[in-house]
């Protein structure tokens, strides 16, 4: 009764600051003497929006960006001025404007093509607005720079081009997703047209599901996350498609050794709309077919995209992904595994200063797998539909505000077990579904307090309900985990009957406030320092020991013994040009903590568990580093070189199961902990058809646990362990090569070419994946082997557009 009281008095105090926080704006906008324009911009070629565009009021310090659809508003007291519009490799535009009433104004801006090979690693906004705008710990990439830098097997990489950039990494060569800020992989939300993505990965790692022929911009939090995102700890990757080329029939593709791909685009329904499609896909399995391989792996994927312009102030979007991997080993084992997402979205300008975006989503992951002699198939899935609205409102020159709410319906399927032949051994088998809503409301403001000073804050409310439609099992003493002093180890814990909750019910509910805050304070025309901290609730789960993400893992909604992950982080940066801008400095400090970490028993079986909570423990992680990006960013060279030193630690005490804990309650290292990192990224263009690139990778090698000693029991050595992921692989480092020759560049010719050789690991680093260690049958000594998935990969493909 009294949470409950609690709760409504919580949400009554919500409604209230909403209330008093919309009045004192409506006072404040009623107040001012100002006129409003506003619009859109967009690529003059191919009718793209242009997402982070700069537009202000030259010989003024006002100004905005362009939100994810080209939206812009800007409030200034009655006057003539000139608006001035810049976007990074383009051609800066002006336009004279006598404010005396609101109006509006759309403007076409093309590239400049002098400019644009040689400006290839600047971020989009203009220095001016970066140091401005308090936004901190974002990384914004230019497709222009990922499609320069080399990768492996020569295939474009969204995901590998982050993982560049100060506080991203991989976990280690071949394994798929990325790692922010020493968090785990489940931690990142990935979002593909506000869809949520739940496995990012191609042939395990070696590709990421973004093909960057489809995508228009790339923006990756990770910190300082804004109010309107939720449901992820560690950072926000915010991945857009192109709309489609709404002047002409357009064309881009690529054939490598590997995969090959294609993308059409061009204007629909009377040049009120356009569209968008393109395919990606491998052809291993047919190369290995053709070596005589009976083991075989390929993969392909799906984008689609369109729009409908209603009017001036109305505009449809439909968009969709489809991936899926397949891989056989033999005719013993098959698997798949892949995403499904679509996305409907309404887009309306209420007026001059107040825009909205409507979204009903929805996104799916499943892998399946079958054994032949077993006899069994395997299928599971995570199935989710989220409808968001979103409303901009920009009330002045000096104020805006952004508020929303969404709700998410989850359908967790953990796993059906099927025999395949009435001979099989296995029983039919299913886990019990699980199904939640995750709901969240926000309201967030960029203030601009002084000249020098501007302020973004904001609120988030989230809430989480795991619903019933199935029975839980009851433990005694309420204790799913259970420490055995006489053996020294974790057990489960005994159950004593189970509750059966009906489809209506409730199993269990959350709430939690989530304040976000980040300040930019301008020290001159060059340099600025920021401060920013967020607090971020999260609901889902990824269940896995492994150190790397695999398609057998499974998501896990909070319940009665699984709560949500609770993360603070603080971080403080400073921000510099050097020489006109040709050079920039970025640095920053941080410190994340998070409370209710799942960590594993030591033997735990996650494979196949109805009743996951008797193999973990909660426990806390926090993560504290340095980050520095020196960047050049004009030139015929260009590049940036980042660094990173940090540590990320997680502990675990044993709490109400008793004992000391895992690692006996120590800190320990995660397995995502990198002490220092640095990465040095270059592009040089020689002339207009040559052009190299060069990438140079340092890794402090991932954390691991080895065997410390040893005995024997019925003469067979058995190995003991040192403290979990007290030991280390060795470091890992790496060099790409590449080059790309453009034959074809006559400016009146619609078709162009160019070939990218390309070169990963150029001097056949043979960079350790794991070390196992064993005893040799037939010597009867001990041994360690050392496993590596790539030496010197060398790679050709080609490249046109039409």
């Amino acid at each position: 009764m009294i949470k409950k009281r609690i709760k409504k008095l919580a949400g009554q105090r919500l409604k209230a600051f909403f209330s008093l926080l919309l009045l004192l704006i409506s006072a404040y906008s009623m107040a001012q003497e100002n006129y409003t324009v506003s619009g859109k911009i967009t690529d003059q070629l191919n009718g793209e929006t242009l997402f982070g565009a700069s537009v202000f009021l030259e010989e003024t310090t006002i100004g905005v960006v362009t939100n994810e659809y080209g939206f812009y508003s800007i409030t200034a007291p009655e006057g003539n001025y000139r608006l001035h519009i810049s976007y990074m490799g383009y051609s800066d535009k002006y336009q004279a404007v006598t404010l005396d009433k609101n109006q509006q104004f759309d403007f076409e801006i093309s590239e400049a093509s002098t400019e644009l090979e040689e400006v290839v690693v600047s971020a989009d906004e203009p220095e001016r607005a970066v140091l401005r705008k308090p936004e901190m710990s974002v990384a914004k990439m230019n497709i222009a720079t990922v499609k320069q830098m080399p990768v492996v097997l020569g295939e474009v990489d969204i995901l590998k081009s982050l993982q560049m950039l100060p506080g991203v990494t991989n976990n280690g060569e071949g394994t798929g997703g990325f790692h922010v800020r020493g968090g785990a992989g489940d931690q990142n939300l990935v979002l593909l047209d506000e869809a949520i993505i739940y496995n990012t990965s191609h042939m395990f790692g070696f590709f990421s599901v973004f093909n960057a022929d489809a995508i228009k911009d790339v923006k990756l939090y990770k910190g300082g996350i804004p109010a309107r995102y939720g449901g992820r700890v560690s950072s926000v990757l915010d991945v857009r498609q192109k709309d489609g080329n709404s002047k002409q029939f357009a064309a881009t593709g690529g054939i490598g050794i590997i995969s090959s791909r294609l993308a059409l685009e061009g204007p629909l329904f009377n040049d009120k709309g356009s569209f968008l499609i393109a395919g990606r896909r491998s052809y291993a399995d047919i190369l290995l077919k053709a070596a005589g391989e009976d083991n075989s792996v390929s993969f392909y994927d799906l984008n689609l995209k369109t729009n409908y312009k209603i009017n001036t102030n109305n505009r449809l979007y439909l968009s969709g992904y489809f991936g899926r991997d397949s891989f056989e080993l033999g005719e013993n084992f098959e698997s798949s595994y892949g995403n499904s997402t679509g996305n409907l979205r309404w887009n309306h300008i209420f007026n001059d200063r107040l825009f909205s975006n409507l979204s009903a989503v929805y996104s799916k992951y499943d892998y399946d797998l079958g054994i032949t002699t077993a006899e069994f198939d395997w299928v599971s899935s995570i199935t989710n539909y989220n409808l968001k609205y979103d409303f901009k409102y920009y009330l002045s020159d000096k104020f805006k505000l952004d508020f929303g709410a969404s709700g998410i319906y989850y359908d967790f399927d953990p796993g059906k077990i099927s025999p395949t032949s009435e001979t099989s051994a296995v029983n039919p088998f299913t886990l019990d579904s699980k199904k939640a809503i995750e709901s969240g409301v926000y309201i967030n403001a960029e203030h601009k307090l002084t000249d020098k000073l501007t302020a973004q804050y904001g609120l988030r409310y989230s809430g989480f309900t795991r619903l019933g439609g199935q029975a839980m099992v009851d433990y005694a003493n309420e204790q799913p985990v259970v420490y055995n002093p006489a053996l020294d180890i974790y057990e489960r814990g005994t159950a004593i009957g189970e509750t059966n909750y009906e489809k209506g019910d409730a199993i269990e509910k959350f709430g939690n406030f989530e304040p976000r805050a980040s300040l930019a304070y301008v020290l001159n025309d060059n340099s600025s320092l920021k401060a920013g901290f967020s607090r971020v609730a999260q609901y889902i789960h990824l269940l896995s020991n492994t150190s790397s993400a695999t398609p057998l893992d499974v998501w896990a909604p909070s319940g009665q013994f699984i709560k949500p992950q609770l993360s603070n982080q603080y971080a403080l940066g400073y921000f510099r040009n050097f020489k006109d801008k040709v050079y920039s400095m970025e640095a920053e400090v941080y410190f994340k903590n998070t409370d209710n970490r799942i960590d594993y028993i030591d033997g735990s079986d996650l494979i196949g568990q109805n009743t996951i909570e008797t193999e973990i423990l909660t426990g806390e992680s926090r993560a504290y580093g340095l980050e520095l990006l020196l960047r050049k960013n004009e030139g015929d060279f260009t590049g940036w070189i980042a660094y990173t030193l940090s540590k990320s630690e997680q502990r675990t005490p044993g709490g109400i199961a008793g004992g000391l804990g895992i690692n006996d309650g120590d800190w320990y290292n995660t397995p995502y902990d990198r002490t220092h990192d640095i990465s040095i990224s270059g592009a040089y263009k020689l002339n207009d058809k040559l052009s190299f690139g060069a990438n140079l990778v340092f890794q402090t090698g991932r954390p691991v646990t080895y065997p410390n000693g040893q005995y024997e029991y019925e003469g067979i050595s058995v190995a003991s362990y040192a403290d979990r992921n007290s030991d280390r692989l060795p470091s890992y480092h790496r060099l790409d090569l590449s080059v790309n020759y453009k034959p074809n560049r006559k400016p009146e010719k619609r078709f162009k070419g160019e070939w990218v050789l390309g070169i990963y690991n150029a001097y056949n680093r043979k960079n350790a994946a794991s070390i196992s260690f064993g005893q040799n049958l037939e010597t009867g000594a001990n041994e360690a082997t050392r496993t590596a998935i790539f030496g010197i990969v060398p790679s050709i493909t080609y490249n046109f557009k039409f």
